[in-house]
């Protein structure tokens, strides 16, 4: 956990007094270095970079990432240059492929005569409880075509999770254009699934809501109120999808860092307790509790696909 915190501690050293004191020190505030370390940038911090750039070894302490002239198409702009957290979300899925890929071999063929031990019966335990708890009992009969997904959006968001726990890494999860495109795919699959199994009149009938035995001006008047209401409800979930994942993951890393922050706003303080081993405890304390968050958002997004798949599937 103090590995995690290390990488501030190293940058924000040399900017101790900036913090204390902006207006006459001229350097980085406490509160724009926190936002350095959560929001998105162009760059990747090198490991131990302050202590070897104190000792001349290198020049920056931040990786410059590389730069693509602009795509115009039409009156849009397109920027594929990559950033931190694109790198944070390729690394991601490429840990999940190889993971995967490395359970499957250890629990399938002739490695499934015997239970599979460490990690592998790990991640086998989590892939038959979202198989079975999540995936099938939310969805429902034909939830098998949907398993796959349900474990894809699981590990992945849960390993662009932890990746943000790490010392230097960045917690692409914790861009909103990260958690929105994640929601937008789900809403695509929930949406789709709908029309697929009720087809078009009964898919039609999730967005005009007509209630039966009433006459016809009585459903006129209940198609146009709840239209749009129906209409703001799916809008509504994928928004409440992506805001959730976002504020969740930005939350815990700003409490971290304010915490650590305290340690040099507080140093002129005579006692070295208060100042320094207090703010590093409750940091700790948040370090540990941003684990299980990790886990609980990428649990939470998963099955909450799930149910909404399973709601427009069977929706009487």
């Amino acid at each position: 956990m103090i590995g995690r915190l290390w990488p501030w501690l190293q940058a924000a050293e040399p900017q101790a007094e900036a913090a204390a004191a902006p207006a006459e020190g001229g350097g980085l505030t406490l509160g724009e270095m926190i936002m350095h370390h959560v929001t998105d940038s162009r760059e990747l911090e090198i490991p131990f970079g302050g202590a070897l750039r104190r000792i001349g070894l290198i020049d920056r302490t931040a990786i410059e990432l590389p730069r693509f002239d602009p795509i115009q198409l039409g009156p849009v702009t397109l920027d594929l240059s990559p950033t931190k957290h694109v790198v944070f979300l390729f690394l991601a899925a490429i840990l999940v492929a190889v993971v995967m890929i490395w359970t499957a071999r250890k629990t399938h063929g002739k490695a499934a005569e015997r239970a599979p031990k460490g990690v592998a019966n790990l991640i086998e335990a989590f892939v038959i409880y979202l198989r079975d708890e999540v995936a099938l009992r939310n969805i429902g009969h034909g939830g098998e075509r949907y398993v796959p997904y349900v474990l894809t959006l699981f590990f992945f968001i849960l390993f662009a999770n932890l990746l943000g726990l790490l010392p230097w890494g960045a917690t692409a999860t914790g861009n909103i254009a990260v958690t929105a495109t994640l929601a937008f795919l789900s809403l695509v699959l929930i949406e789709v699934s709908g029309f697929r199994t009720l087809g078009p009149r009964g898919y039609l009938r999730t967005i005009v809501f007509v209630p039966e035995g009433m006459p016809w001006y009585g459903k006129a008047l209940m198609a146009a109120i709840m239209t749009p209401v129906e209409l703001l409800g799916k809008v509504a979930k994928p928004f409440a999808l992506a805001v959730r994942l976002f504020a969740n993951m930005t939350a815990g890393h700003l409490v971290v860092l304010a915490l650590v922050g305290l340690i040099f706003v507080a140093a002129p303080v005579a006692s070295w307790i208060l100042p320094v081993i207090a703010p590093v405890v409750m940091a700790v304390a948040i370090m540990v509790l941003e684990l299980f968050v990790a886990l609980l958002q990428a649990f939470i997004f998963a099955m909450l696909t799930s149910v909404f798949i399973g709601l427009i599937r069977h929706a009487h």
